[in-house]
């Protein structure tokens, strides 16, 4: 068989990590030949691809980021895009694809299945929020990362007997948030399922402070939280050419309501692409690994309109109309754990 692959969406650790998967399992046990299309499905509307084998994917499981390239173009933004992915595949030989990204890209998958085209997915996104797994690739390196970033940041607040405010990303879901919150032993952890009170936060901050000790106050914020209806004014976001709100900078409105409040000093880190960028952990390498290991297998198999996904452990495989159909957000027994903590 020929096979395409693509990474499209936002990058995350460990995309080198499937790729390698999928061309050494392809190439070595069943003789597969693999086309590597740039920039995500735009590689595939344009034609744009390289040959990858063994010898070019050397190296690059450690590495961040992706070697295709990526961007979050889909074929259904294009009148003709279905009939441009099929004409690109046809020109190019290619049976089958593994398509490797988030939400969008996935939910492009599902379509293009249902318009015949033979495709699989792969889960990735670093917020983690894709339904039907239990653990996407990437999200443990960005939990890992932003915990890192809090343990740092106790010896700067409580030397100054300060409050420092940190955004990490989780658009509709907190789970980077509550667990790097709860690994990093934050004061309070605000998430997007649950809507804050800016006064209950200030409250809590208060009493913490006024125990007697100098304390080092941390609030984790992940980028998609927001406050209680009625409780505080915020901006308007601005949308990108996608129509998806540019989320960033709810760190900055809480933690001026913070030091208005309370008036204790309040700064501010926004973690933001850092949490995307370098190594993956070990987890990431080997959960990326047995994905595109299995992505073939189900190609083979003609399991097509599926994505791979991880349960008990184990490698599985779900309808792609299943894992897009709603998004996975934290559940209420972890954040009733992380609650515990809250100051």
């Amino acid at each position: 068989m020929r096979i395409g692959v693509l990474t499209g969406g936002g990058d995350c650790p460990g995309l080198n990590a499937v790729i390698r998967a999928v061309v050494r399992k392809a190439e070595r046990h069943y003789g597969d030949s693999v086309v590597g299309f740039h920039d995500g499905y735009r590689g595939l509307l344009d034609n744009d691809w390289t040959e990858l084998d063994i010898e070019r994917c050397r190296g690059i499981l450690p590495r961040g980021g992706t070697i295709l390239g990526t961007s979050r173009i889909q074929p259904y933004t294009f009148h003709d895009g279905v009939e441009r992915v099929r004409m690109t595949m046809s020109e190019l030989g290619v049976d089958a694809l593994v398509a490797i990204g988030g939400e969008g890209s996935l939910g492009a998958a599902r379509d293009l299945h249902d318009d015949g085209i033979p495709i699989v997915g792969v889960p990735k996104t670093i917020d983690n929020d894709i339904d039907a797994t239990e653990m996407t690739f990437g999200f443990d390196t960005a939990v890992q990362i932003a915990t890192d970033a809090i343990d740092r940041l106790h010896t700067t607040a409580e030397s100054h007997d300060r409050v420092m405010v940190v955004e990490v990303m989780g658009r509709h879901a907190g789970h980077i948030a509550i667990r790097s919150g709860l690994a990093g032993g934050a004061s309070l952890t605000l998430i997007p399922e649950h809507p804050f009170d800016i006064e209950a936060v200030c409250e809590s901050i208060l009493r913490r402070h006024q125990r007697g000790k100098r304390y080092a106050t941390i609030v984790v914020v992940a980028e998609g939280a927001r406050p209680l209806a009625g409780t505080l004014e915020m901006p308007t976001p601005e949308l990108d050419r996608f129509g998806h709100e540019r989320l960033g900078g709810i760190a900055q409105v809480v933690a001026g309501e913070i030091e208005r409040r309370t008036g204790y000093e309040t700064r501010v880190t926004i973690l933001g692409h850092i949490q995307r960028g370098g190594t993956p952990t070990s987890f990431d390498r080997v959960l990326a690994s047995r994905y595109g290991v299995a992505a073939i297998d189900a190609i083979h198999e003609g399991a097509f309109g599926q994505m791979v996904a991880l349960s008990s452990d184990q490698i599985v495989r779900v309808p792609l109309s299943e894992a897009t159909g709603r998004l996975k957000t934290v559940s209420a027994e972890l954040y009733d754990a992380a609650s515990q903590f809250f100051s």
